[in-house]
């Protein structure tokens, strides 16, 4: 079984690809001065990209940790976005919990496992 790395630098792939399961590491917004809704609207185009690098959508995503700054502050608009992002009948399962990240100025992280077709 081989092990596809895709973007990969001295530290960590963004993609991993093994037995049929695309693995993303964790996916920030490009503009780190934005509020909330606007980091996650980025970090999700950042992953649809990535999966469609990969051979994959959002349609097979199994799971996905989202890793937030503030819970309590930010909950509800990452999941404004969210909701409107993924169609209805394809929720993966997800975890979100809050987080210290590696920037203050980060609000979300995302992690994904997405199936192949």
């Amino acid at each position: 079984m081989s092990i596809q790395r895709q973007l990969t630098n001295e530290r960590l792939s963004q993609i991993v690809v093994h037995n049929g399961t695309v693995y993303l590491a964790g996916q920030v917004g490009d503009d780190m001065a934005a509020g909330i809704e606007q980091q996650t609207r980025e970090t999700l185009n950042n992953i649809e990209r990535l999966l469609d690098l990969a051979g994959t959508d959002k349609s097979r995503i199994l799971s996905v940790t989202i890793y937030l700054k503030d819970i309590d502050a930010h909950f509800a608009g990452m999941n404004s976005v969210w909701d409107k992002w993924l169609s209805k009948g394809l929720a993966p399962a997800r975890a979100t919990v809050e987080s210290k990240l590696c920037e203050p100025e980060i609000l979300v992280e995302m992690t994904v496992v997405a199936a192949l077709p």
